[in-house]
């Protein structure tokens, strides 16, 4: 098997030239993304190539040349494809948002299971009016950069696209819609028409569910995991990307940065094409 450094960085074309021994620049994206192919399995080459670049933010990753190009990509929403948490700032409506927003935290980091401490959070939700989670929505949930490109552009390619969550349908409905995924999946919160009642439809979608969606689909697409890329920056994301071809953490807990095949740590989310060797004038303008 092929393996190519995937250098992405602001200032690439000095990371190129300072590379140079390691092999020539293929450019992606002018004075912004490339690659260099390497011989064997290139974890040499990796490691000399992110000392070369240091402290600079840059984003360096060995990727497989061999299908390279993925048919179906499986996202989380929180943090991921947009730029918050959905849950915490639910709790900011309650005036509970350090209180939840530290469970948070620690169930990112794979420091507590994630079902008891998603019932938990939610249960501090009781009573909150429905109307707050549309107000979440309009004020603070945002694509994050990129977020659309990427989708745009794989479907263009081919590829299916899902949205797969821990959180709740209510947002990961919207935000599918507004990034262009085909589908998506999450937890149900249940409410009595008015308000929220501290409860969530069991079972809850967490780390296996996420693991499982990815399987139905590659299945359902009729392809080999190979062919998949998945995407998060939770512990309950752990077993999709572990599982998927190509796995990137993206700006991610670091439990889930070291187990990733490839990490995002400083580009938006238009590295994941860079990373399947996508040029830039085939990324689709949205």
């Amino acid at each position: 098997m092929s393996f190519v450094l995937n250098v992405i960085a602001e200032d690439a074309a000095k990371l190129a030239d300072e590379m140079r021994m390691l092999g020539e620049a293929s450019w992606l994206a002018k004075n912004h993304a490339f690659d260099i192919a390497v011989p064997g399995d290139g974890a040499a080459a990796l490691v000399q190539a992110r000392g070369i670049a240091g402290a600079r933010a840059a984003d360096i990753n060995l990727v497989a040349t061999e299908r390279r190009r993925k048919k179906l990509l499986i996202a989380d929403m929180d943090s991921t494809i947009i730029g918050c948490e959905c849950l915490d700032e639910l709790a900011d409506m309650a005036g509970l948002k350090p209180l939840v927003a530290a469970i948070t935290e620690r169930a990112m980091r794979g420091e507590i299971e994630f079902a008891p401490a998603l019932r938990e959070r939610v249960a501090l939700l009781k009573g909150l009016a429905l109307s707050a989670l549309e107000r979440v929505h309009d004020e603070r949930v945002r694509l994050n950069p990129g977020a659309k490109a990427l989708v745009a552009t794989m479907r263009a390619h081919g590829a299916k696209t899902f949205l797969v969550s821990g959180g709740f349908t209510f947002f990961t409905q919207r935000v599918a819609a507004a990034a262009g995924f085909e589908s998506e999946q999450a937890n149900i919160l249940h409410d009595d028409g008015a308000v929220l009642l501290g409860t969530v439809a069991e079972p809850i979608l967490g780390r296996e569910a996420k693991l499982a969606a990815l399987e139905e689909a590659t299945r359902a697409a009729g392809l080999d995991f190979i062919d998949t890329l998945a995407v998060g920056d939770g512990a309950n994301d752990l077993a999709m990307i572990g599982r998927a071809g190509l796995g990137v953490a993206y700006h991610a807990k670091p439990v889930v940065a070291a187990a990733a095949s490839a990490s995002i740590t400083h580009g938006d989310l238009t590295a994941l094409l860079y990373l399947q060797g996508y040029r830039e004038d085939e990324i689709v303008a949205v």
